[in-house]
């Protein structure tokens, strides 16, 4: 049988932070525990939101606390040759479209202004920037899937989002293109990612479809959140884990999770690791939408 293959895919906008942690932890544990490779990734995309040095930062802090990953990091600033190679694909399917709407010109879902007028041929140059350019949802029906914690989800693309962006006005390709190419060409077949994330996962799954790649699990963690259930601030969270070093910040996120607590001599993060990966149980996350800090 073919092993899977989880990941995790923070951006460099700051350090790791605890919601971060939980996050890492839990695509880990969730990897080991079915015996899947587990791979990190550095979604750097938007390299106007990069924080100098976190992407170094991010990665030794990683190593710190315990994470291992069989191969070297994918870095999505130095892949954007495969996000064109994916625009030229959706461009000879008559799917994209540029777009010269500002974000206060329509509320709500995408009406869809410019899709035929702004419409690109196939082999037709595509402007470098200076203008938007975006994925013509028409015909992509109501979307069904069902999120491994979250239970069954569905979406009418069209209606509830409407065409959106895959490459930036500033000439940078957006998220939605450039994780499902990473996840194609990583061979991902489950993603545990954050709550924040579960309306991306339509878009996603539709241009999986498009582009003909194989569809990965999905499964949304809660987010973490104060105790009073108000956002946790990433500048409150990433002190947090820098003062309370690996183990204690470990045996946090485990508690976080709802994860039994380990042996008080398990003392390093490796030991841990191997422990909670054993021990994963993530029933107790379904249908949770929040982690309250203790």
């Amino acid at each position: 049988m073919a092993i899977g293959r989880g990941r995790f895919a923070p951006s460099p906008t700051g350090d790791l932070h605890l919601g971060s942690l939980v996050a890492a932890l839990a695509s880990s544990l969730d990897a080991r525990h079915r015996g899947d490779d587990w791979l990190l990734r550095l979604e750097d995309i938007d390299q106007a939101r990069a924080v100098p040095g976190a992407a170094d930062r991010i990665v030794s802090a990683l190593k710190l606390f315990g994470f291992v990953w069989p191969e070297p990091v994918l870095v999505q600033s130095k892949n954007l040759q495969a996000y064109e190679n994916a625009l030229d694909l959706l461009q000879t399917q008559g799917r994209l479209f540029v777009c010269h709407c500002g974000r206060g010109s329509y509320q709500g879902a995408y009406p869809g202004t410019c899709r035929h007028v702004g419409r690109l041929l196939p082999e037709e140059p595509r402007p470098k920037s200076g203008v938007a350019i975006r994925l013509n949802t028409q015909d992509s029906g109501t979307l069904r899937w069902q999120d491994g914690w979250q239970g069954w989800q569905q979406q009418a693309l069209e209606n509830d989002i409407g065409d959106f962006v895959i490459r930036r006005k500033d000439g940078f390709h957006a998220y939605q293109l450039a994780v499902v190419v990473d996840d194609g060409a990583q061979g991902i077949t489950r993603v545990v990612r954050g709550m924040d994330l579960l309306d991306n996962t339509p878009r996603q799954l539709f241009l999986q479809r498009l582009l003909g790649l194989s569809e990965p699990e999905y499964a949304h963690l809660p987010l973490v959140v104060e105790p009073d259930g108000t956002k946790l601030s990433k500048s409150r969270s990433s002190a947090a884990v820098a003062a309370l070093g690996p183990t204690t910040a470990l045996r946090l996120a485990l508690k976080l999770l709802r994860q039994p607590e380990p042996p008080t001599v398990l003392n390093n993060p490796h030991d841990l690791h191997t422990w909670a990966a054993a021990q994963w149980n993530p029933t107790v996350l379904s249908s949770v939408t929040h982690l309250h800090l203790p």
